[in-house]
């Protein structure tokens, strides 16, 4: 049994949730996520009671079609999968990345990022469709909807100059610490 799997989904209020085709469209406003259903697994929306002279309120449930190994894996997969969706259009997600170097530097062009590494050129990032991104000193703002597509601009953008640990220079998440070497030590001949 999942512990995961089993929970409902509360669906709150401006979030709307349908089923079709083997897809789960989740909207909110302008925003959607589409998500395909896994295999095994099956969504129906309801509703539940929430106290005397509350009402009522909407749920997602998932529940397994078949008893088999990857059923089981998919079912929670599925509810957290879906969980994030909901959460990223209510709330959003973000992710922080530190500059740190003499003279490294981030920009905003427009959309784009402009990042001056110590390289010969700037390096130009386009953030791809449902991403924000904001610059404040020296500290890059990844924001969005959907929790992989942030997780996966964050990593891009750090893949330019990941830092190094002789002096720390280059781009970190925010709270990553990085592991730090002592000076090189050259070999002596005898």
């Amino acid at each position: 049994m999942s512990k995961i799997g089993k929970k409902p989904i509360i669906i709150p209020e401006g979030v709307t949730v349908e089923i079709k085709d083997g897809f789960l469209e989740i909207t909110k406003g302008a925003d959607s996520h589409k998500i395909k259903i896994l295999p095994f697994i099956e969504a129906e929306i309801g509703e539940e009671q929430v106290k005397e002279g509350e009402g009522e309120r909407k749920i997602l449930k998932f529940k397994k079609s078949a008893n088999m190994k990857a059923a089981q894996a998919n079912w929670g997969t599925m509810r957290a999968v879906a969980q994030n969706a909901v959460d990223g259009l209510t709330a959003g997600f973000s992710k922080n990345l530190a500059i740190e170097g003499i003279g490294y530097r981030a920009n905003l062009e427009g959309e784009n990022l402009v990042l001056n590494l110590g390289f010969s050129h700037p390096i130009k990032f386009t953030p791809p469709k449902g991403i924000k991104i904001s610059v404040e000193k020296n500290v890059i703002k990844v924001s969005g909807f959907d929790k992989i597509l942030v997780g996966q601009a964050a990593a891009d953008i750090r893949a330019f100059k990941k830092p190094e640990p002789y002096k720390g220079k280059g781009i970190r998440y925010e709270n990553e610490v990085v592991r730090r070497k002592s000076v090189k030590k050259a070999v002596g001949t005898k």
